[in-house]
């Protein structure tokens, strides 16, 4: 495959050489030489991973150590499955002993969520639902629901009002609900470099529906990447390289609640109105879960609130393509 690749045409990468990149659940590992490629669905996203390692059975017991990661970490965070722990914690509005792995997200949500005054907040799963439930039903309301359901659904927004330590994670209000749908795939983007660096690995491209770079690729050279053109998501509108970094892109294209796009994924917390400043947002960062929390966040602010927050950081670059088309880039 050629190095320049496409994150929404291809979320599934090969990494050439020597590593790894992620494609979906349920068909076995399969070994050709030195070379192990897995492919099936992970994390909610195509996923396809492929290990070269100068031992055959090495790189088998790297990819079983990955996925059986993965399908733990949707046992925890999966909106999917009715009995991820997520899943019990919305339908009970508590959870005893929780996983540590969601207490751990969570700290890294309560963190972008002060970081950003709040535009990240795993809370908005009370808009998500409204607006779906409104736009499911026959002759929906172009214009969007009632303002006193909208009203009714933002009070039940708020991640400050969530309690949660190693004992309990406790929603406060009847209705309220979380998705980590904006973080988690990072995360566990993360989890398999740790897993796959342990095991020896120096370069590879890792795509868990976020992408992050162990190193350069095998010839020296940077990956480089490809993004989607918001408007044509077909084409590659923008490249990046990368070495030991990661990036995530949002954008209102990746999913519209009707035809017109009026309404879409990246729902502010603030106001319950869904994000309109940007065609996109590409945020690079150390770690992949920075750059998905942060990448969805960036959608809802404005370029100087963004500047600084990527100030206080310290690190990272942001590529903003506004809704005029103007193209701004931020970095440290």
């Amino acid at each position: 495959m050629s190095p320049l690749l496409s994150r929404r045409r291809f979320i599934g990468v090969t990494a050439a050489a020597a590593g790894l990149g992620l494609v979906p659940f349920g068909h076995a590992p399969r070994a050709e030489a030195h070379l192990v490629t897995w492919q099936g669905q992970a994390m909610g996203a195509v996923a396809t991973l492929q290990v070269h390692h100068h031992d055959r059975a090495a790189a088998e017991r790297l990819v079983e150590r990955a996925l059986a990661e993965v399908r733990r970490l949707e046992a925890v965070f999966s909106l999917h499955r009715d009995d991820s722990a997520l899943s019990t914690l919305n339908r009970q509005g508590f959870l005893i002993a929780p996983p540590a792995a969601l207490v751990e997200l969570l700290s890294e949500c309560r963190r972008c969520w002060e970081l950003t005054g709040g535009a990240f907040d795993p809370t908005v799963q009370a808009l998500w639902i409204l607006y779906r439930d409104h736009f499911s039903q026959p002759g929906a309301d172009p214009q969007g629901p009632p303002e006193t359901a909208l009203q009714a659904a933002l009070a039940r927004v708020g991640f400050g009002q969530v309690a949660f330590d190693a004992d309990r994670i406790v929603l406060p209000r009847r209705g309220m609900g979380l998705t980590l749908n904006g973080i988690a795939q990072g995360y566990a983007t993360d989890r398999v470099v740790d897993i796959l660096r342990a095991g020896g690995i120096a370069s590879s491209l890792v795509d868990m529906g976020e992408l992050r770079a162990i190193g350069p690729r095998p010839s020296g050279e940077p990956w480089r990447v490809g993004l989607a053109d918001p408007d044509h998501p077909e084409r590659i509108g923008e490249t990046l390289d990368l070495v030991d970094q990661a990036v995530a892109t949002s954008g209102g294209y990746g999913f519209r609640f009707e035809p017109e796009g009026r309404f879409n994924h990246l729902l502010d917390p603030r106001t319950g109105a869904s994000a309109g400043l940007y065609r996109s947002v590409t945020v690079v960062m150390p770690s992949a879960m920075a750059a998905d929390a942060l990448s969805t966040a960036f959608s809802l602010l404005p370029p100087g609130d963004i500047g600084q927050a990527v100030q206080r950081l310290g690190e990272g670059q942001v590529h903003l393509l506004t809704a005029s088309g103007e193209t701004i880039m931020l970095q440290v």
